[in-house]
This record gives structure tokens, C-alpha cells and sequence, in this order.
């Protein structure tokens, strides 16, 4: 074939390819290569136009292999020539590129319909996951996105370490552990704060993974990440409205579902509207040992970003705040430091004020140690008959399981966790 006859027949099969519609797997890019060359095409050209289009319409494209190294967590798509991917520590630039603007539109549409969602000049801009492979994808097009299509797309990979695992790595010391364990052991009410990617989920999951065998633990989330190591764990995810706008199942929705199956402990992945109406109210009637995350840059500011998100669901501050002190009694601060390790930066208790206020007192920091808020902490687990882990004193265990927990005394030391 001449020079040019492979762009040409590339053409040609995505021309055909967009006509058909549909996912277009390895069979039909080899059934549309092979009827649009006609027999007059040479071997060698059919296999680098079936290799180029395979990029294009097979998974993410020329995006794939970005998203199968297990260490990204993040790949950005702001120009045809400017990939980006975090892989723990910042973003980088990723030797990928587009040929041209319209094969990151391309992209960007065919994910979108993968999800069941629309993406075109009257809808410009998709919120979706992608089926079965665990990336949730954003993208928007111009001119919305000013200077081309951005794509991002979040490897939402399975939170699934246990405590063990975190302080075989170093992540937690022998009183860390011990801490944390304590909380679980008095069946505490405890919120996971910190921005996005700090580790809140990873640490979570460690947490639900020492909730006794006994229990039974119903996760409602967003996106699917939550996976302790637990026999008992029901997960129910949300669902977004499809192309015609139906079919939207919320996470408010879900979290009254869960109360009615029996739940031992109620876990909301992350909290972050009208929800927390309905978590709050659960964990203020007997359903004692729930968790969720929230996205908080500091442990201080947790009681007005519930005021905020409650308010989406019509409670007003006085009635959050009322249930708030009575439903959460702790709060872990994660968050990432600059050399890209994530830690746990701050444990503190809820306190009511004077004026009936909530803040949230320091119990122990990563630089400072304990603070004031541990005598109220300690106060919490005396009640329910766990041991403080500071008295140097061997703390209830959650339950029999195949190992015992370890509450040694010290200040606790958290390094970095997985995202």
C-alpha cells in the first residue's frame, strides 16, 4: 500500500466503527479492518492499522496501560500532548500522547457511553465509573474546557488492608495500633477526615477489619472501595441516573435501606450530602459503632462541614449539632505530606460548648502527642469497659480472633498509609 494508505484505512474502519455504535472489542475492530481493506491491503499493513485502532477503541486506549500499574492512582488528560499520573508522590508527566484533540474527544465519548452516560455539546461534562474495571471517570469538553477535552480518570482500587498489614509496614507502631484498636473494641462512633487521596478509605477499611466476626457490617457507598478483611460485610453502592435520566438511586436512599438489614455496624464510605441526615439519626438510635469519612481539612472544621452538608437535607444547625455531639464520639485526621506519604495527623472527641456549639478537641497529635481531649477519650472507653491503651494496661479485645490485639503503652506513631 502507499505511503498514507494506513491513515487511510485507519479512517475508514473508525468511520464504519462510529456508524455501527457500540463497544467495539478485538473481533469487530478485526472485522471492520478486514471488509474495509477489501483483500488489497498488505499483511503488514492491516496488523498496524488493527494495533492503531486498538489503542483507540479497546479499554482506555493509549490510556490503559497507565491505568494497570498498580502504583497510579491518578491519570489527567489536559491537552493531546500533556498526560499526567500520580503515583503517590505529586504529578508527572507520562510518555503518552493523541494524535490530535478530536482522538481525546473520541475518548472521552466512547468511555462515557461505556458507562451508560452521554457526553456531547448538550450534555458536556460526565460524572460516571467505568463497568467493571474500577476507574471512575470525569471528563469535559469545550467549550466548557477552554483549552480542549480534559479527561480524568481515578483507579478507585479496593481498600483492603487490615491492621496487620498497616503495621507490618511501618504505617503503625505497637500504640498506634493499640488506639485504634480500642476504638473499635468500645464500639465508638468515628468519623475518617482529610482531603482527597490523604488515606481515609485505607484506614477505614483497616478499622472495619478488627470488627469482631460476629457483627455484621453494612457498607453504603459511592463508588465501591471499601473491602475489609470481614466475613459479614453487605455493600450497597449508589447509582446514577442513566441517558434518559432515570434509574438515580442516592446514597440517602441507601443508608435508610441499610437500617433495615440489621446492621451491626453502619458504614458510610464517604459522606458528602443529605446522608448525613439519616447516618447521625441511625447512630443516635442504638446503632452505636458506625463510621464514615468526610472530606475535612482539619479536625476543627468537621462540625461546620456537616452543618454544611446537613443543610442539604433541610436539618437545620441547632438539630445538627444536637445530634452530632450524641452520635460521633471521635475523629481520625489523615492527610498526605509532602513527600507523598499519607499519615495519620490528629485524633480528637467531640465536646459540646457553651451556646450549645460542637467542636472537636485534640486528643493526640503526630508531633505534639496527647492532648487535653484524652481524659474525655479515656472517659468513653472506661464506660464501655475498655482499658485506655496510655494506662499500660491490656485493652477488651473486639472479640476471639486469630490474633490478639497488642496495647502497648507510648505515644502512638502513624506513618505513611496507602491511598
Amino acid at each position: 500500500m502507499a505511503d498514507g494508505g494506513v491513515p487511510d484505512l485507519v479512517e475508514r474502519v473508525r468511520t464504519r466503527l462510529a456508524a455501527a455504535g457500540g463497544e467495539a472489542g478485538v473481533a469487530e475492530l478485526a472485522a471492520a479492518v478486514r471488509a474495509e481493506a477489501r483483500g488489497v491491503v498488505g499483511d503488514a499493513d492491516v496488523l498496524a492499522a488493527v494495533r492503531t485502532l486498538q489503542r483507540e477503541f479497546v479499554g482506555a486506549g493509549p490510556l490503559e496501560p497507565l491505568l494497570r500499574d498498580p502504583a497510579v492512582s491518578d491519570v489527567l488528560v489536559t491537552a493531546p500532548d500533556a498526560v499526567w499520573v500520580d503515583r503517590g508522590a505529586g504529578l508527572e508527566r507520562a510518555g503518552v500522547s493523541f494524535a490530535d484533540e478530536d482522538a481525546v474527544r473520541r475518548l472521552a465519548q466512547r468511555l462515557a457511553a461505556a458507562a451508560g452516560r452521554r457526553l456531547d455539546d448538550a450534555s458536556p461534562y460526565v460524572d460516571a465509573r467505568l463497568p467493571g474495571s474500577g476507574v471512575r471517570l470525569h471528563a469535559v469538553l469545550p467549550p466548557v474546557a477552554a483549552d480542549g477535552t480534559c479527561v480524568s480518570l481515578r483507579v478507585l482500587r479496593p481498600a483492603c488492608h487490615d491492621l496487620d498489614a498497616l503495621e507490618a509496614g511501618g504505617t503503625v507502631d505497637a500504640t498506634g495500633r493499640a488506639l485504634l484498636e480500642a476504638v473499635v473494641a468500645a464500639r465508638l462512633a468515628f468519623l475518617v477526615v482529610g482531603g482527597t487521596g490523604s488515606g481515609k478509605t485505607t484506614v477505614l477499611s483497616a478499622l472495619l477489619a478488627r470488627v469482631p466476626a460476629s457483627e455484621r457490617i453494612v457498607v453504603v457507598e459511592d463508588a465501591e472501595e471499601l473491602r475489609p478483611a470481614h466475613p459479614h460485610v453487605v455493600r450497597l453502592v449508589s447509582r446514577p441516573a442513566n441517558v434518559e435520566g432515570a434509574g438515580t438511586v442516592l446514597l440517602r436512599d441507601l443508608v435508610r435501606q441499610a437500617l433495615r438489614m440489621r446492621p451491626d455496624r453502619l458504614v458510610v464510605g464517604e459522606v458528602r450530602g443529605a446522608e448525613v441526615c439519616e447516618l447521625l439519626a441511625a447512630l443516635n438510635t442504638g446503632h452505636d459503632g458506625g463510621a464514615g469519612t468526610v472530606h475535612a481539612n482539619s479536625p476543627r472544621e468537621v462540625p461546620a462541614r456537616l452543618e454544611a452538608l446537613a443543610a442539604l437535607g433541610g436539618m437545620s444547625p441547632a438539630a445538627l449539632r444536637s445530634q452530632m455531639a450524641a452520635a460521633v464520639q471521635a475523629v481520625l485526621h489523615v492527610r498526605r505530606v509532602p513527600d507523598g506519604r499519607r499519615v495519620l495527623e490528629a485524633v480528637g472527641v467531640l465536646r459540646r460548648t457553651e451556646g450549645d456549639a460542637v467542636t472537636v478537641v485534640p486528643a493526640w497529635g503526630r508531633e505534639e502527642g496527647w492532648a487535653p481531649g484524652r481524659a474525655d477519650l479515656g472517659a468513653m472507653l472506661a464506660e464501655r469497659g475498655v482499658a485506655a491503651p496510655w494506662t499500660g494496661t491490656s485493652a477488651q479485645a473486639p472479640a476471639p480472633r486469630a490474633t490478639t490485639p497488642r496495647l502497648a503503652g507510648g505515644v502512638a506513631s502513624l506513618r505513611s498509609v496507602s491511598a
